[in-house]
């Protein structure tokens, strides 16, 4: 048996172990403003026309057009965050599925025979309005990879 084992846990020094420093701040100016320039990228990508890209945000109108000009007064709400997260997550695993960009960016517009997207596109699922819209593809992807990673 485990010498610590046999000791009662409150009879043990509680200390102070410090978080990570690598443990990044999502609620600043700038996080937000460097997610964004991600997105961005990938709506650009993706072909995504502006209210497509607003839709998947989930910002009002002009919200969206002061973060696409790079304007963000402060850091994202956690709302918009998972809805980035679920994003970045699709765009990695068809990277990862499609190691061929042109592939990987034209999936999304694909009719697709899989039930959770009954014969639409998975673009057109994600833009339904919902974060457990983005949710569903992104589970599908992980999926189709293989899980989570």
């Amino acid at each position: 048996m485990d010498y610590l084992a046999r000791i009662p846990p409150e009879a043990l020094p509680m200390t102070s172990i410090p978080l990570a420093k690598s443990v990044p701040e999502l609620s600043t100016v700038a996080s937000g403003a460097a997610a964004l320039r991600t997105f961005f990228r990938i709506a650009e990508a993706w072909s995504l026309t502006n209210d497509q890209q607003r839709q998947l945000l989930g910002c009002a109108r002009s919200t969206f057009f002061e973060w696409k000009s790079g304007r963000l007064k402060r850091g994202l709400d956690a709302g918009t965050l998972e809805r980035l997260s679920h994003v970045f997550g699709i765009w990695s695993a068809l990277q990862v599925l499609l190691p061929v960009p042109e592939r990987a960016n034209a999936w999304i517009r694909r009719e697709n025979a899989a039930p959770l997207f009954g014969g639409g596109t998975a673009l057109e699922r994600m833009l339904a309005g919902q974060v457990s819209d983005l949710f569903v593809v992104r589970q599908y992807l992980d999926a189709q990879r293989g899980g989570w990673t």
